[in-house]
């Protein structure tokens, strides 16, 4: 993925999961809504936005990473 400059804010993750959550596994939203019930690092929320920033058109492989990266973050914040 590359590299952005732009600091994305709560909502915009939030409306960024909202788009792309019908392409991600179902287990994942319960770990979502605990997510968004809490204040993050800036750093965090730009990973999360990037990691489903176009989830939809990434190839399977590239989806698997993401998943596995984002499992990481939601079971540790």
């Amino acid at each position: 993925m590359s590299e952005c400059k732009l600091d994305h804010s709560h909502d915009d993750v939030k409306q960024k999961y909202e788009s792309q959550a019908e392409h991600l596994p179902q287990e994942m939203r319960p770990l979502f809504e605990q997510f968004f019930a809490k204040e993050h690092t800036q750093d965090i929320l730009n990973d999360v936005f990037h990691l489903l920033k176009k989830y939809d058109l990434a190839s399977k492989d590239d989806q698997v990473e993401r998943n596995n990266r984002l499992y990481m973050v939601l079971n540790n914040v």
